[in-house]
This record gives C-alpha cells, sequence and structure tokens, in this order.
C-alpha cells in the first residue's frame, strides 16, 4: 500500500477529525485514524465509539489497504512540515515510512481491521439543511445546554423537525434557548437528541460554508453529510422535558435596551455582586433602568442608570448575572426586548433585529429570589 499527498491538505484533514478522539479511549484502537486507501480516494476516520467521523481526499496512487496510524504522533509530526508532498508506504513489518523532502520517517501501524466499524443507520428519515444555518442554530443554542450527568437529555440540543419548520432547543433549567428557522422544514415530522461533542465539531467545521448537509436519523442514531465528510454519531436516549410549558405566554412588561449598552453594565455591575450567587438586581420604572448588585460579605456594591423604552409597572427582579451575560453575548443584534410578568417568573429575551429572513430566537432566564 501506498500513496502520495500534500502534507498541509492531510493536516488541515486530520486536525478536524482529530476533535473526534477522547484523549483516554477504553480501546487502544481508538487512539489511531483510520486509513483505507482504494487507488486514488483515501478515507480517513476517527472514532470514539459514541461518534465517528470520516473525510475522503484526493492522494496519488493505484493500491489499495486499511491501516490504522497513531493519531497523535501523526499529526505532531505533519505540524511541522512546510507545504510538500509525503509519500506513505506501509511496509510488511507492520510500519509505515513516510518520505519527505528532507528525510524518512518510520512508524508502527495495526491492522485497519481491528478498528470498529461506523454504525449504518437503518429506515433513516432525511433532510437537507445548509451548513452555516446548521451551525448557526447550534452555536445560538449549545451553550444553554446543561453539564448535569443525572440528566443526560439536558445536556444536547433537542432537533424538532416538521412540515413548517426546524426548531433547535436548549435548556440547563435555568437557562432556555429556542431557535427556529421557517425557511428551512423537514419533510416528515422527528424529534431527536444530539450531544453536546459531535455538535461542537459540526459547528466548528460548517461555520461559513454554504453548502447543503444532508441530515438522516432514525431512533438511536444520526449522520450527517457535507463536501467530502461524514459524521455519525449516538443520539441522546430519553424524552426531552416540555420546554413549552415553562415559556411564559403572558408578559405584559416590555423592556427594549440598546444590546452592547446592558451587556457591558451587566457586566460591569456582576464584578461587584456575591461571588456564589452572582445576583444582580434590575429596578426598572418609566424610561429607566437601575442595574445594581452588592456582596454584603466584603461591602462591595455598584449600581448603574441606563435610559431604557420600557412599557409596563414599575418592577425589580433579580437575575443570575452570569445567565444574563451570555445569551446577551449570544445575540447579535443592535436592540434586544426582555419580556417580564412577575419577579418570581421567567424573562423572555428576544432581539429586535439582526436576524435572517425565517429566523426566531427567544430566549428565556429564570430570575433568582431578591431579598430586600
Amino acid at each position: 500500500m501506498k500513496f502520495i499527498v500534500s502534507s498541509t491538505y492531510l493536516l488541515k484533514q486530520l486536525q478536524t477529525l482529530g476533535g473526534v478522539i477522547n484523549n483516554s479511549n477504553t480501546l487502544p484502537i481508538l487512539d489511531n485514524f483510520l486509513f483505507e486507501l482504494n487507488q486514488s480516494k483515501l478515507t480517513i476516520s476517527a472514532s470514539d465509539l459514541e461518534t465517528t467521523m470520516s473525510s475522503t481526499i484526493d492522494v496519488e496512487s493505484d493500491s489499495e489497504g486499511s491501516i490504522a496510524l497513531p493519531a497523535r504522533l501523526l499529526l505532531d509530526t505533519l505540524k511541522t512540515f512546510p507545504e510538500q508532498p509525503l509519500t506513505f508506504v506501509a511496509e510488511d513489518n507492520h510500519t509505515v515510512e513516510i518520505s519527505s523532502n528532507h528525510g524518512k520517517y518510520a512508524l508502527a501501524y495495526a491492522d485497519g481491521a481491528e478498528f470498529p466499524n461506523a454504525v449504518s443507520i437503518e429506515d433513516a428519515s432525511t433532510t437537507t439543511i445548509m451548513g452555516d444555518i446548521l451551525a448557526n442554530a447550534i452555536s445560538k443554542t449549545i451553550f444553554a445546554a446543561g453539564n448535569d450527568d443525572l440528566r443526560p437529555v439536558m445536556s444536547g440540543v433537542f432537533f424538532q423537525f416538521s412540515q413548517d419548520n426546524l426548531t433547535f432547543v436548549a435548556t440547563d433549567a435555568h437557562k432556555l434557548v429556542k431557535y427556529t428557522r421557517n425557511d428551512v422544514s423537514a419533510t416528515v415530522s422527528a424529534e431527536f437528541i444530539m450531544p453536546k461533542k459531535p455538535l461542537n465539531l459540526l459547528k466548528g467545521i460548517l461555520a461559513g460554508n454554504e453548502d447543503d448537509v444532508l441530515v438522516e436519523y432514525n431512533e438511536s442514531n444520526a449522520k450527517f453529510t457535507f463536501d467530502n465528510s461524514v459524521l455519525i454519531c449516538r443520539l441522546i436516549d430519553g424524552k426531552y422535558p416540555n420546554y413549552e410549558a415553562v415559556i411564559p405566554k403572558e408578559n405584559p412588561n416590555k423592556l427594549v435596551i440598546d444590546r452592547t449598552q446592558f451587556l457591558n453594565s451587566v457586566r460591569r455591575v456582576s464584578i461587584f455582586s456575591n461571588k456564589t450567587t452572582h445576583q444582580i438586581r434590575l429596578k426598572i420604572a418609566g424610561a429607566e433602568l437601575n442595574i445594581s448588585a452588592e456582596d454584603i460579605d466584603y461591602s462591595n456594591k455598584a449600581e448603574e442608570r441606563l435610559s431604557c423604552d420600557y412599557q409596563g409597572d414599575d418592577m425589580q427582579i433579580g437575575f443570575n448575572s452570569r445567565f444574563l451575560t451570555e445569551m446577551i453575548n449570544n445575540l447579535n443584534s443592535d436592540n434586544v426586548q426582555l419580556e417580564m410578568s412577575l419577579p418570581n417568573r421567567a424573562g423572555i429575551l428576544t432581539p429586535i433585529d439582526g436576524l435572517d429572513e425565517g429566523e426566531h430566537i427567544t430566549m428565556l432566564v429564570m430570575p433568582v429570589m431578591l431579598n430586600n
């Protein structure tokens, strides 16, 4: 088995695939990349059993074969090369010889047959979505997903596909984000929960990609096919909580404010808040928003006044500043609207502008009890 490939091109593909590999694997074979050569097509795969990703690249070759090469060693070596052709030759003594312009390097390989096979998806439903739209949907929601091992369903992003739209939801019970695209739809309705790791990989690869991504899914697995790559992952098992039930419908108090100004104020004031509760207080009266925080243990306090557009009753409400900052930071609009009903009911944050056609974002943040 022998092939010739560009060093930088190979490195770029391997760095993307390297994101799949865990630092500590139960099976030693998973510390390797699988190289499957079929004439001038080389398919490289990486897996952690839950997620498997493969890319197919063009190489110069007329042979066939499959071997598993140590990922870390290969990546560390390729990073040091300037752009040049590299020749890989698999010898009979279980070593691969790599020849560059200036030298030769030999590394041991394992038999490709030892590498676990990717799951095949039976009875799959399919939908097609533009790469950039999918990447955007992931980045707008993934930050709100939880990290609680006891509630695995909340540690992923909920995909809800219907014939009218695609909806993506993430929540950790303190904050919730619902992202909807009315300009994309699926042929059949479906719901599944995607884990974070493959989503982070997709987000990185697909950002700015205008090509279509084919999404295939069944009860237990999902498969994403784009460009020359395929990503297959196991879905999170379980029923997603009824998120619609927690979104308050009647919110008579509406606050509209400049997003950047609001974000900077919350960030500044929160430095003076209690380090365990991160509590800040919003006091709204007329066209003035008063943001304050106090850490009684250290006698630290801060207060800022901002002008805003407010319709509703005067009110005081407390929020965890970290959640609020994260949410405002994830919007790219000039102005945001915060809708509230009562100080003990969730606040709803939505962007006023800066959205694409057919794009809707609703963010929900739970209040914290104010101690007067």
